[in-house]
């Protein structure tokens, strides 16, 4: 059963990959893999589970326990308060950036951007997605850059070419931050990296690993861009300029805060995302009592939470809860155990693992990939080997769409096709990552 999970993986993988020719949803196809994936799980022999295995480690420990009561008990119970915080947060963060739109808020940024040429625009949206990845996480700045370009954009086909290059720019931005990257985060809490190394060494890496589609993308995108036409409900009623400007600066300011929420008080980001919706929640209640001819409760938060796209966020739950069996069983503790025994010196050997390391966090989720590595080495802080799997774990995901939080929010939000998306972005995600890589080896060669 151990190597059946494996291959019922690459199988479910598959499934969501060629989403529309099996026209399955890949929703569908992702919670039955989750499920199936725990299924196999309960019946593998405890005996034969590898020595790294965190069950087998548990089991060793308690004789009188067994693996289902571990699997139900311990293992599910934890994963599930991982995911679900992970979830709530996408959940808030969604939803205060939906209060903003239907308020009329991201007016005040769309009407300074008056260019209409593609290519234009592609640089000045990778540009503010990147900065701003830096300060909020990447799946935030993924959702509010993609409500954005629906404000600026009309054609579907035109925002799914902005919105491979907004998953490139908002993982690139997260890397080189302390504070942009669930990953970076973990290495950052660890004290495997300080902020300023990690500002310092990897700025330029990402920053290379952005312009490289960039560039790229600006001598094949031509012509200009068609905005959308006006909201009809927002054309009806026009929120006045300083109302449309608080819900706005209320809002960014809520995600901005999220950060510094959590270094104050150690408490989970989705707990700082949940207060700031109430605080919004709580503001356009009474700005809806203002104006009597908003009775109808079109505009209220609850019937803003009542659209959510639910498909979304169940998707996360299927992939996520399919990779937490893999880190349960001990594959992913194999894997990297297995990249350990790469026959080089140091630090090539150390390179390679960790050019691969983000190869895979496009398939597997980054952060059971970082703990792995946090668990089997114990390098000094601000270990070149440290700062740069902050950077492949963070930009290797762009290679794929479900291979990052913020290429799922984008998947789910734009219903961007997995093979779409595999011919036209991810070779540019690809030649990205691997110049970024190049950049960060030479520049520990020469300075």
């Amino acid at each position: 059963m151990f190597y059946g999970m494996i291959a019922v993986f690459v199988v479910g993988y598959l499934l969501i990959a060629f989403e529309h020719p099996l026209r399955i949803n890949k929703t569908a196809s992702a919670l039955l893999l989750g499920v199936l994936m725990w299924m196999l799980f309960i019946f593998c022999d405890s005996a034969s589970l590898p020595v790294y295995s965190p069950v087998k480690t548990y089991l060793d420990a308690h004789p009188s326990s067994s693996l289902i009561e571990w699997i139900t008990h311990i293992g599910l119970v934890e994963h599930l308060g991982e995911i679900s915080a992970i979830l709530f947060f996408l959940l808030g963060a969604m939803t205060i950036v939906e209060i903003i739109d239907s308020h009329g808020g991201f007016s005040l940024i769309t009407g300074q951007i008056r260019t209409t040429q593609k290519v234009s625009l592609l640089w000045i949206i990778s540009i503010i997605t990147f900065f701003l990845s830096s300060v909020l996480d990447n799946l935030t700045t993924a959702i509010v850059m993609m409500a954005l370009l629906r404000k600026l954009i009309a054609v579907r086909q035109d925002r799914w070419i902005f919105g491979g290059m907004v998953i490139i720019a908002a993982n690139a931005g997260g890397a080189w931050s302390p504070i942009g990257d669930v990953t970076t985060i973990m290495l950052w809490i660890a004290n495997k990296v300080t902020a300023a190394c990690i500002i310092e060494t990897l700025l330029l890496p990402s920053i290379v690993s952005m312009l490289v589609p960039l560039i790229i993308l600006s001598f094949t995108v031509k012509g200009k861009i068609s905005r959308p036409e006006a909201d009809e409900k927002l054309e009806s009623f026009q929120f006045p300029t300083w109302e449309r400007n608080l819900v706005f600066f209320l809002g960014i300011g809520s995600l901005l805060f999220v950060p510094v929420f959590k270094t104050i008080t150690h408490l989970p980001p989705y707990m700082g995302v949940l207060g700031g919706l109430s605080l919004l929640w709580i503001v356009t209640e009474y700005l809806h009592a203002r104006h009597p001819e908003l009775s109808d409760g079109n505009l209220s938060v609850a019937a803003i939470l009542r659209k959510v796209d639910t498909p979304s966020i169940l998707f996360f739950l299927g992939i996520l809860v399919a990779v937490a069996a893999m880190q349960s069983c001990g594959q992913l503790t194999m894997l990297s155990t297995n990249l350990d025994t790469i026959p080089l010196g140091e630090p090539n050997k150390y390179y390679l693992i960790t050019v691969i390391m983000g190869l895979l966090s496009s398939i597997i989720d980054n952060v059971p990939l970082v703990a792995g590595a946090m668990g089997m080495y114990n390098f000094p802080t601000d270990h070149y080997f440290w700062e740069f799997a902050a950077y492949a774990a963070g930009t290797g995901g762009s290679i794929l769409i479900i291979g990052s939080a913020a290429g799922v929010a984008v998947m789910g939000m734009e219903k961007i096709d997995f093979i779409w998306y595999f011919k036209r972005i991810s070779w540019l995600a690809l030649l990205g990552y691997l110049a970024g890589c190049g950049v960060y080896i030479l520049e520990k060669a020469f300075f």
